[in-house]
């Protein structure tokens, strides 16, 4: 892309700040670009770039076919060549930008700032194609190549250059000058890019504050093998992890919200939690995670949990029948307190907080709600305990176990120290490699996308697709056997001599009328490259069955 070393404004310095923080892996330095922008550029770009970054884009206008035909008939391109182009770039949004002539006069255009470019996204959401097409036509033509990209990439999809939402935290601190957890606060939510100022973003929120506005989730860090260097079990709160979807449930001002950790308003999608509006007093955020139960006994201890498969029919519907309610029970299981009366409950320590939620729990009768439970501590005395209670994960429907420092702050983001998950080891299995793709950015002229097959008698049934776990030496050795040895080609994907062994690692697995094999494995990927093994020596779908039939 290109760089000019000259000041830039609106647009342009947004364009240049995307490049800037594309061209570096170093949190420190993307973090320094990100204040540098947000001390020069204009309030109406920077609440734009927030909302950016923090994964709240404006709707797409028009299709990536569309695009596609679009710059194809610009360039005079055929189809396949476009495609070819495409597949070996790996980016649409820098395949277009690339491929499209040098523009007729840069900045002749009488939009200049981002706000100014998403607003006229917003304007033409519902306008004629014919509208859409002369709009983006004319700003290819006077946008330069870098420009171009991040144009292409506002309506093609996200910016993939590693901007987390603590680097937007600690790039705001100098220019708010206000704690890094108020700011975090007040980015989350449900707030409108379109209709949010830059002082209303940043007001104090307790005046006029969004009822529905959740806290910023506390993340762990795994624990692997440094547990027996925590010092005495003593020290740390312990609860199983559970497997679901990590939550907030908040009642303010007679309402009831409920919030996922990928700030994802999702009260509709659970009704079962309604009878919390009563239950619940005003001024109260509980964390926690959501999970499907096979029962609802009183007592968390002895429920039974459902595949995540399950809850995620539930996520993926707009609205829920009387049958899928039936099929996908859930519960919350509350871990943390985190307001109550009203008032931020965060800076005192993980064992008040939980004192104060078990009080909560038995004055207001909350184990009256079929769908509420209160996360069960573990208690022992030794590590040694501890692992051996570890290894019954499983059982509970659990991943493993949570560490809290118990006299820890319930912090911003993923801080190393006082939260630890220490998940059981995952699942395995052996798989070949029947189909590959490439990659997409660094990856894009590799095949580095594979999918994996296990035995269903004499043939090949597919099970997988993963795409990390090798070294980039491992990459490069698979690239070159899927293209010695491909057997055909549908469009990117290539069909490939079933001949290299994975193992292949998971979290979960369960039965899916989704999947032709009947089987969806949570999380997979290539653990290891097995050059030990041939194809003859990979697990069957028995197997896979066997391994469901064993932990439901």
């Amino acid at each position: 892309m290109e760089n000019n070393s000259q000041p830039k404004y609106g647009f342009s310095a947004f364009a240049s700040l995307v490049q800037e923080l594309g061209d570096t892996t170093k949190n420190n330095e993307k973090i320094a670009a990100l204040q540098a922008y947000f001390k020069s550029a204009s309030d109406k770009d920077k609440v734009w770039v927030i909302a950016i970054f923090s994964g709240r884009r404006p709707k797409r206008m028009v299709t990536s076919t569309q695009l596609q035909a679009w710059c194809a008939a610009t360039v005079e391109l055929p189809e396949w060549l476009f495609s070819e182009c495409y597949h070996t770039v790996g980016d649409l949004a820098e395949t277009i930008a690339l491929l499209l002539p040098p523009p007729l006069e840069i900045g002749s255009t009488t939009l200049q700032t981002l706000f100014d470019y998403l607003a006229t996204f917003l304007l033409l959401g519902k306008a004629e194609e014919s509208e859409k097409k002369e709009f983006i036509l004319s700003c290819w033509h006077h946008l330069d190549t870098a420009e171009r990209f991040v144009f292409n990439k506002l309506i093609t999809g996200g910016f993939r250059i590693g901007v987390s939402q603590n680097m937007l935290v600690q790039s705001l601190i100098d220019v708010l000058q206000i704690p890094s957890a108020t700011i975090a606060h007040r980015i989350s939510g449900n707030w409108d890019p379109a209709k949010t100022d830059w002082a209303t973003l940043f007001a104090d929120p307790t005046n006029g504050m969004d009822d529905s506005k959740p806290y910023p989730f506390y993340l762990a860090y795994p624990v692997e093998d440094k547990w027996a260097t925590l010092g005495s079990p003593d020290l740390w709160q312990v609860e199983w992890k559970w497997d679901g979807i990590r939550g907030q449930i908040i009642k303010r001002n007679n309402q009831l919200f409920v919030w996922s950790r990928g700030e994802e308003l999702i009260t509709d999608k659970f009704p079962e939690f309604s009878s919390l509006l009563e239950l619940l007093p005003n001024g109260t955020v509980l964390d926690g995670e959501i999970i499907c139960l096979e029962n609802r006994p009183n007592e968390v201890a002895t429920f039974t949990t459902l595949p995540f498969a399950l809850l995620q029919t539930r996520i993926s519907r707009k609205t829920i029948s009387k049958q899928q309610l039936a099929a996908a029970p859930v519960g919350f299981i509350a871990y943390d307190l985190l307001e109550l009366d009203s008032i931020d409950c965060r800076h005192l320590p993980m064992k008040e907080r939980r004192q104060t939620l078990e009080s909560l729990w038995k004055s207001r009768d909350l184990n009256k709600s079929i769908a509420f439970y209160l996360s069960p501590t573990i208690n022992a005395t030794t590590w040694e305990e501890l692992v051996a209670i570890r290894l019954q994960a499983r059982l509970v429907g659990s991943e493993g176990l949570m560490l809290k420092r118990v006299d820890s702050p319930y912090q911003v983001g993923r801080k190393v120290g006082d939260w630890w998950k220490w998940k059981i080891d995952p699942f395995v299995i052996d798989a070949v490699l029947i189909y590959a793709q490439k990659g997409h950015g660094r990856r894009s002229n590799l095949y580095t996308d594979y999918t994996f097959a296990v035995k269903d008698g004499d043939r090949l049934v597919t099970v997988a697709k993963a795409y990390s776990g090798l070294t980039d030496k491992e990459f490069v050795q698979v690239d070159a056997f899927v293209k010695a040895n491909s057997i055909e080609k549908f469009g990117p994907v290539r069909t490939v001599k079933p001949e290299l062994v994975f193992e292949i690692a998971f979290e979960g697995i369960a039965a899916s009328n989704r999947h032709k094999s009947g089987v969806a494995l949570r999380f997979p990927r290539m653990n290891r490259w097995r050059t030990d093994k041939k194809a003859s020596d990979i697990n069957t779908l028995a197997d896979l069955k066997q391994m469901i039939a064993a932990y439901h």
